[in-house]
């Protein structure tokens, strides 16, 4: 994990686009958002590109959508936030979802050399 300068706990100690980005990944729930990087935090605009999985002929689970005003953000929403602190500047990101949270980030960047 890439250590952070800023320690997050909660939901409310997130910016308001880290925010943005966790609501997104709750609605998601399986699948795969691609945005732009631009000082760490994600970007909206342009819109990010959101593709959800669904799987057919099997039971769906739905979330309660009952989140409390604040909660303790989990780890893995954690180790996302420090790596997007990480990125370089315009980097576009895919960030896999599973069950609401970040699975896998995959940074697409341009090597100067």
């Amino acid at each position: 994990m890439i250590a952070s300068t800023r320690r997050l706990h909660v939901f409310s100690e997130a910016s308001p686009s880290e925010q943005r980005l966790i609501e997104l990944m709750t609605r998601v729930g399986f699948g795969r958002i691609e945005c732009r990087v631009r000082c760490g935090e994600p970007v909206f605009d342009p819109t990010p590109l959101v593709v959800r999985e669904v799987k057919l002929g099997g039971e769906r689970l739905i979330g309660s959508g009952c989140r409390q005003p604040d909660y303790a953000l989990k780890d893995a929403v954690l180790e996302l936030l420090a790596e997007l602190k990480a990125c370089p500047d315009n980097a576009d990101v895919t960030i896999e979802v599973r069950h609401g949270l970040p699975h896998r980030l995959l940074v697409q960047e341009v090597l100067r050399g």
